[in-house]
This record gives C-alpha cells, sequence and structure tokens, in this order.
C-alpha cells in the first residue's frame, strides 16, 4: 500500500523536576543543599532516508511521545534526560502545522535532512543551585517545562529528476519497465498505476537518472477530478517533463489533443508547470495508425522535441535517453 499523506500528533518529553535535599551525614553538622537537576526531556526528531517509499509506517501509529526526563536526587545526583523518538520519512515530504493554518513548517527535500519538530521540556533546577550569601539552605527547586505537542500533517511529494506525464495506457509503465529496472504493473486496462514509481536509468559512464512514473491523468484533474491532486502533486519537483502520447489514437483520444490537455491542466494546477523543460515520446509507434498522426503532431507541436518511439518494440530509446541526459545536464552546469 502506497500513502502519501497523513496526519500525526508528537509530543515532546517533559523535563525532569529539580530535587530539594540536603546533605546530612554523620559527624557532618552543615552538610549543606544537594538537590540535583531533573533531566530534560526526549525530543521528537525527523529524518529524510532514501531508504523510505512511502508514509505507510504512520498509518497504523499516530501519536508520537519521547520519554520525560528523570527527577533529580538528593546527593548531587542529575535526572537521566529522555531518549529522542527518531521518526524516518522519505526524502521529498513536507511538514505542516495543523495548528497554525496548514503552515508549512519544513520540506526535507534532501537525504539525511532532520529537524527537531517538538522540543523536549527542559529539567527544573535542583536547591543547589539557590545557594546565597543570605540563604544557606534554600528550599526551594524548579519543576520540569513540558514539551512541545504539535499536530502534523505529512504529505509526500516525489522526486526525481523526470516525470512521465500522459493519459492513461499511453505506456508509461511500459517505458519505466524497460529504461530502468523497477517493476511497475503493466496491464491493458486504464489507471493499472495507482502510485507514483521511481525507477533508475544508468548510462554506460556510470551517470544515474532517476525517473517517476506518474499515474495517469485525466482531463480536470486539476480540479481534483478523479484523484488529480494526488498525482499531479508528484509532479511538483520533476525538473524535466516527459510527456508520453499514445500516436495510435486507438485508446479514442487524439494525439494532439491529448498534449494540449495534458499541459493545461499541469499550467492549471501550479503556474509555470507546463513550461519546464521537456520532451514528447511519441508512442506506439508500432502500430499502423502512429505515422499519419505524427506527421499531423509535428505541425503543430514544434517548441519541444519529439521522439518517435516504442515502448515495448523498444524503438529509438536510445536516441530519447540521450536526450534527456543533454538536457539535464544544461539544467545542471
Amino acid at each position: 500500500m502506497f500513502v502519501d499523506k497523513i496526519k500525526i500528533s508528537v509530543k515532546g518529553g517533559d523535563g525532569g523536576n529539580g530535587c530539594c535535599s540536603f546533605r546530612r551525614e554523620k559527624f557532618v553538622p552543615h552538610g549543606g543543599p544537594n538537590g540535583g537537576d531533573g533531566g530534560d526531556g526526549g525530543s521528537i526528531v525527523i529524518i529524510a532516508e532514501t531508504n523510505e517509499s512511502s508514509l505507510l509506517d504512520y498509518v497504523y501509529q499516530r501519536h508520537y511521545e519521547a520519554k520525560r526526563g528523570e527527577h533529580g536526587r538528593g546527593s548531587d545526583q542529575y535526572g537521566k534526560c529522555g531518549a529522542d523518538v527518531i521518526l524516518k520519512v522519505p526524502v521529498g515530504t513536507v511538514i505542516k502545522d495543523l495548528d497554525d493554518n496548514n503552515k508549512i513548517i519544513l520540506d526535507l527535500d534532501e537525504p539525511k535532512k532532520r529537524y527537531v519538530i517538538a522540543q523536549g521540556g527542559r529539567g527544573g533546577r535542583g536547591n543547589m543551585h539557590f545557594v546565597s550569601s543570605t540563604n544557606r539552605a534554600p528550599r526551594r527547586c524548579d519543576p520540569g517545562t513540558e514539551g512541545e505537542v504539535k499536530h502534523l500533517e505529512l504529505e509526500l511529494k516525489t522526486i526525481a529528476d523526470i516525470g512521465l506525464v500522459g493519459f492513461p495506457n499511453a505506456g508509461k509503465s511500459t517505458l519505466l519497465s524497460v529504461v530502468s529496472a523497477a517493476k511497475p504493473k503493466i496491464a491493458p486496462y486504464p489507471f493499472t498505476t495507482l502510485h507514483p514509481m521511481v525507477g533508475i536509468i544508468e548510462f554506460d559512464d556510470f551517470t544515474r537518472i532517476s525517473i517517476a512514473d506518474i499515474p495517469g491523468l485525466i482531463d480536470g484533474a486539476h480540479n481534483n477530478i478523479g484523484l488529480g491532486h494526488s498525482f499531479l502533486k508528484h509532479v511538483e519537483r520533476t525538473k524535466i517533463l516527459l510527456f508520453v502520447i499514445d500516436m495510435s489514437g486507438l485508446e479514442g483520444r487524439d494525439p494532439l489533443q491529448s498534449y494540449q490537455v495534458l499541459k493545461r491542466e499541469l499550467e492549471l494546477y501550479m503556474k509555470g508547470l507546463s513550461t519546464r523543460p521537456a520532451i514528447i515520446a511519441a508512442n506506439k509507434m508500432d502500430l499502423p495508425e502512429s505515422q499519419a498522426n505524427l506527421e499531423i503532431f509535428k505541425e503543430e507541436v514544434y517548441d519541444v522535441p519529439i521522439v518517435p518511439i516504442s515502448a515495448k518494440d523498444g524503438l529509438n530509446l536510445d536516441e530519447m535517453l540521450r536526450l534527456l541526459k543533454l538536457k539535464l545536464e544544461k539544467l545542471k552546469s
């Protein structure tokens, strides 16, 4: 099961109380105060990990609380600090504060990025700290402070160099399975892909490019029709868009109209998204109807590179990958 949005609550551990104590030993008439400090409470720490791909773990446990600090004790003994709780999430997770109008607290867009999301309470001071020239036997000690409490929403937005964009049954999953080691489900019916799949393309010069298969979009996706927003948010972070267009038209969709609808949906969802660097993969060129449709398509679309391919037969995939690699290198330079 793939989960890309979840709500949880977190609480830092409370600080331990300081201790009020006096040294009492035989033959030591003026021992003085010896109450130790309470330990600090543990914190809730979130870390972005590359080996995490979903927020599934947080479906079964929604509340996380760090250990409280131990109370101080006599004989100058300080309380032990509470242990931190580490929450591991996929790279690309956005943390929002539900108590502050869904304000974005943090964007974990880099591996190993970490953030203390709920600070533990401070331990209280023992009476040994309150000795003065006028108060040789203080009976004051401080209580520990409470740990932070927050209600959060975790939302995963897939990070990949290349995002495959297209209508259902355009051949995106087949293409991903051919150019990478990813094994997406492939079947001859719409919405076989229900969540993003990320694969790695490896080149002879040891260059690696990540490519994400975004579930098929439909007309009106920007208005959250179908699972529009659930799909479109995973396109936001991709550096290059690879439009996979079914040139055969056998699914009842005109290739040119399909491309125009896809661009419109991207732009309506997020301004500027449709103008991101792109390449068009004119797929299913192994079918006889595709060639005539491709010629018509080229007459109308001339501002984006078009590569005729057949993901099923492996036709012209090397040229497509070469163009993607060059375009990505230009963006990074």
